[in-house]
């Protein structure tokens, strides 16, 4: 037993395996010490009940994708709050995919694109969205008359219905161009 120990002692420890270890501690410390300080509190009754009093319940489909599964969102001073899956909606029948269940971060995210802009030296500013239509409609109109219509491609969205897609098609044939895809096969 006494060698077993002045052996353990006298071992030498690598320093990858010291670094291991101190990172380890170090972990360790920073939780427990969060652990032992009155960061968090329980919750009311009213907040485990409803956290968000006043909210309304409202019920719409997630735009994802074409296939519209049924969404409850909670909306506060217009503001969607929370979400969860429409129990009772015929097609999605109480289910999300990955896409559906993120979609709040996707409407809340802080990048996420609110009205047209358009970079100007350098600087991004905020345009009408008369005036984003307009030059919208000059650059497509330039391109069709200086390179000819098959100098673009229009390419579709998962979003779109079975209309949508037909007229969004009709809009290029009428451009004048077969260039026409779906952006899933990008």
């Amino acid at each position: 037993m006494e060698t077993n120990t002045k052996n353990a002692l006298s071992s030498k420890v690598g320093r990858r395996s010291f670094l291991r270890m101190a990172a380890i501690a170090g972990a360790f410390g920073a939780t427990s010490a969060f652990a032992t300080s009155n960061v968090t509190r329980k919750a009311t009754e009213e907040e485990i009940k409803n956290p968000f009093p006043g909210s309304k319940l409202i019920k719409t489909i997630c735009t994802s994708c074409s296939v519209g599964c049924g969404v409850i969102a909670e909306v506060q001073n217009g503001v969607w709050v929370r979400q969860e899956v429409a129990q009772d909606h015929p097609i999605s029948l109480g289910g999300h995919c990955c896409k559906g269940a993120d979609m709040i971060d996707l409407v809340r995210s802080e990048v996420r694109l609110k009205y047209p802009m358009v970079k100007e030296n350098g600087q991004w500013k905020r345009i009408s969205w008369d005036t984003a239509l307009d030059r919208i409609t000059k650059k497509l109109e330039s391109l069709r008359k200086e390179d000819g219509p098959d100098s673009t491609m229009f390419l579709g969205s998962a979003k779109f219905g079975t209309e949508q897609a037909y007229y969004f098609r009709k809009f290029a044939a009428m451009y004048g161009t077969n260039n026409i895809d779906h952006q899933a096969r990008i």
